[in-house]
């Protein structure tokens, strides 16, 4: 681990600290200071002195919070990642306070102050983080705290890997050396450059690397004082989705399709009733405009039913804005031979003829895909995972990608945010299957976070 890492990581606990404190007084003035007084005059008073008093507390206890959110894990994050996990941690915060207050009617009596405090600290710690990151990456220009790494792997996963960090000189990394392959030759070029401690850490980047070369490589690095990361096969992921049962008095180990077996649903089931049902509300104005612009542009219903398989492969009707002329899956087979995406079942086409004026819009801004959330409430589909599958594409999936059926799909996915439909089949199946094999309520949170962003740029949606 990087010294360096772990002193800009312990930077963010006082960094944070200091941030809730501003955050509460800047909360402080704009209601007793500001227009909002002659606007609404309070009811609640408090003098700054006892208020401070109680932020600080709060601040103290909002910061265990912040870490078991995941905000003081080392290393570094990208800025998106980073505010993902300021508003896990604040909202974590905001009902440690609604909690006390509804217990103990004692610490707030304003419903301003509890919520603008919320929303400040999300904004006030944010900055704070972007300016320790800041410096953090100010010193990555220069060298310093830098991992230099070397990679091993003739794939894809590799090559993107090295592009990646070669790219990027604020990500932390310098790409030392790349080897192809992991052999005689390639360790003999590692062990020279570990003598004269020229890297720190070693990523062997191939999935399909083999047992015993992967156990020596690493067993070189623990013996060379150097960091060892490697990307894990479907087996190694399946482990830790494990649990021991007692079967006639024998101990067997389950392995669970998904992490999501257990509590995992219903705590997915009931995210998905709350905020789907609200987004269907809040979301009524933009239904009634687009059903009238549907109408208008061409002939034909202003909802479409498809079919697609869920959970189990089980069928189920999926609703979305019609943004195709009447009857275009009729036009499908004749449109087979102009399919951009050849590396697996799905049908992708940049200029599809069958796509009305109207249609190209919102296909491009997602907003097709609104009334996904009449499936989200009936439990078709969550508000998170994979794609919905087509009957004809699942009949094509090979055996691995079979396993996108173990739960329901997804209005947004991983694949979805990294890249839609940019990313190959086999890249978009690994991301899901990835999904499902590590899902976690926060996994879902930063997942609903980052969407909007990705719907907003309105990049490679087809």
């Amino acid at each position: 681990m990087k010294r360096s890492e772990l002193i800009f990581s312990f930077l963010l606990i006082p960094a944070d600290f200091l941030m809730l404190i501003l955050a509460g007084l800047a909360v402080y003035f704009i209601r007793y200071h500001t227009f909002l007084v002659a606007l609404r005059p309070p009811v609640f008073l408090i003098g700054l002195f006892d208020y401070i008093s109680i932020v600080a507390i709060v601040s103290f206890i909002w910061l265990p919070l912040f870490a078991i959110s995941g905000m003081y894990r080392i290393g570094s994050r990208r800025l998106i990642e980073e505010f993902n996990r300021t508003v896990l941690g604040c909202s974590m915060g905001l009902v440690a306070v609604v909690l006390v207050i509804f217990f103990r009617h004692e610490l707030f009596g304003s419903r301003f102050l509890v919520l603008a405090g919320w929303l400040s600290g999300i904004v006030f710690v944010f900055a704070g983080r972007v300016i320790i990151r800041s410096i953090q990456r100010s010193f990555f220009k220069k060298g310093i705290g830098v991992w230099r790494a070397i990679i091993f792997g003739d794939d894809r996963t590799a090559y993107n890997l090295a592009n990646a960090l070669k790219k990027d000189p604020l990500s932390g990394y310098s790409v030392i050396r790349h080897f192809r392959k992991l052999d005689d030759a390639s360790m003999g070029s590692l062990s020279n450059i570990a003598k004269h401690n020229g890297a720190d850490l070693v990523i062997l980047a191939d999935p399909n690397h083999g047992r015993r070369e992967a156990s020596g490589l690493y067993q070189f690095c623990q013996e060379h004082h150097m960091d060892f990361s490697y990307s894990a096969d479907i087996l190694e992921a399946n482990r830790s989705n494990v649990e021991i049962n007692d079967l006639g008095g024998l101990p067997v180990i389950h392995i669970k399709r998904t992490p999501l077996d257990g509590w995992g649903r219903i705590v997915k089931r009931v995210m998905d009733i709350i905020l789907s049902l609200s987004a269907l509300i809040v979301l009524i104005p933009v239904f009634i405009l687009c059903a009238i612009i549907i109408k208008l542009d061409s002939r034909g219903t202003v909802f479409v039913k498809l079919i697609r398989l869920g959970d189990g492969g089980k069928k189920f009707e999926l609703y979305k804005f019609r943004s195709m002329v009447k009857d275009a899956h009729k036009m499908k087979t004749h449109l087979s031979m102009f399919n951009e995406r050849g590396d697996g079942p799905l049908f992708k086409m940049k200029h599809d003829p069958r796509i009305t004026r109207f249609g190209g819009f919102i296909r491009k801004w997602s907003i097709d895909e609104f009334p996904n959330f009449i499936n989200v409430l009936k439990g078709d589909v969550s508000l998170v995972g994979p794609r919905p599958h087509e009957p004809e594409e699942v009949r094509l999936y090979s055996g691995y990608q079979k396993r996108l059926l173990n739960i329901k799909p997804g209005v947004t996915g991983l694949a979805q945010i990294s890249g839609r439909s940019n990313l190959s089949f086999d890249e978009e199946a690994r991301l899901d299957l990835f999904y499902i094999e590590n899902w976690h309520f926060s996994l879902d949170v930063s997942i609903l976070l980052r969407t909007p962003w990705v719907m907003i740029r309105g990049k490679n949606a087809v």
